[in-house]
């Protein structure tokens, strides 16, 4: 499970779903939470939050251009590879923070993924889980 701190700079809400827009260093992410309208009601900028999200949610891309409906599109380095017969860890340095994601082992190898190689992790706004810090 990747898990990142961060600070909610945003909330968007209509009825009980709710856009929330948070920042990791640099990084910018936004998670969409359906449910629970009482507790992100809340929740305000500035609040310490962890986001979660599972490294099966976590697509990569390399060379990517043009538009894309993911809201969580984020630049890494590499850091480290471990392949199997059918799926791949991918370890991302982005901003300082570890992104993990596990793809397929022939994705990894037609992406050309190595050691020092820049990649994207792209995230579903509705695969990142938000949790205030005391929580997490």
């Amino acid at each position: 499970m990747n898990r990142l701190p961060a600070e909610i700079i945003g909330i968007d809400m209509q009825g009980s779903i709710a856009l929330i827009d948070a920042a990791a260093g640099k990084l910018r992410f936004t998670a969409m939470l359906v449910g629970a309208p009482q507790e992100i009601e809340t929740w305000q900028a500035g609040m310490p939050v962890t986001l979660l999200f599972k490294e099966a949610e976590v697509s990569l891309a390399r060379h990517l251009s043009g538009m894309i409906s993911m809201r969580n599109r984020i630049a890494g380095t590499v850091t480290a590879l471990e392949p199997g017969k059918l799926l791949t860890r991918v370890t991302l340095d982005a901003e300082g923070h570890r992104i993990e994601s596990v793809i397929t082992t022939r994705s990894a190898i037609a992406l050309g993924l190595a050691i020092g190689v820049g990649a994207e992790a792209l995230i579903k706004a509705n695969e990142v889980s938000v949790m205030p810090l005391e929580q997490a």
